[in-house]
């Protein structure tokens, strides 16, 4: 059972946080392009983008479910490293849920000429950037545990 909860994990992982974190990269300069010229392909692609956040943000919720029901089932949920992980996956969640996601709104919305001023839009985008650097970062940190658990015999 463990064998198949952790293959389900990383598959989660891989097919839902993956997705997450090569769109939200790619938004902010998508975005501006679009800002910069609103007739442009551009705009069909930072939508596109976006609503890709959006839906595999939702799928992803399945991810640290099945982490910590992996977790369980090896009897390491009260290990610093899981406990590690699960508190940078809560950051990780709150950055996306309160400033990537938000952000992006604000953005496709001025983009459409619904919401606020281009301007306000544009500087959104570079802040945009660096919170998807850093929810980005975090995930690679819960990665490397995943990998390089302290006190396995993995190698390390």
């Amino acid at each position: 059972m463990t064998g198949i909860l952790l293959s389900l994990h990383v598959i989660a992982a891989i097919l839902a946080i993956g997705p997450v974190a090569v769109a939200a990269s790619m938004f902010p300069v998508a975005s501006r392009a679009a800002l910069a010229d609103p007739d442009s392909a551009s705009v069909a692609t930072t939508g596109m983008l976006h609503r890709i956040v959006r839906v595999y943000a939702t799928i992803g919720i399945v991810v640290p479910m099945l982490g910590i029901a992996t977790a369980v089932n090896l009897g390491v949920l009260g290990d610093l490293w899981i406990l590690t992980s699960i508190a940078l996956t809560v950051v990780a969640a709150v950055i996306l849920t309160a400033v990537v996601l938000p952000a992006q709104r604000l953005t496709m919305a001025a983009i459409e000429g619904t919401g606020s001023v281009v301007d306000v839009a544009t500087r959104l985008t570079r802040r945009l950037g660096t919170a998807t650097g850093i929810f980005n970062l975090l995930w690679l940190v819960v990665v490397v545990l995943m990998i390089f658990r302290p006190g396995s015999t993995t190698g390390v």
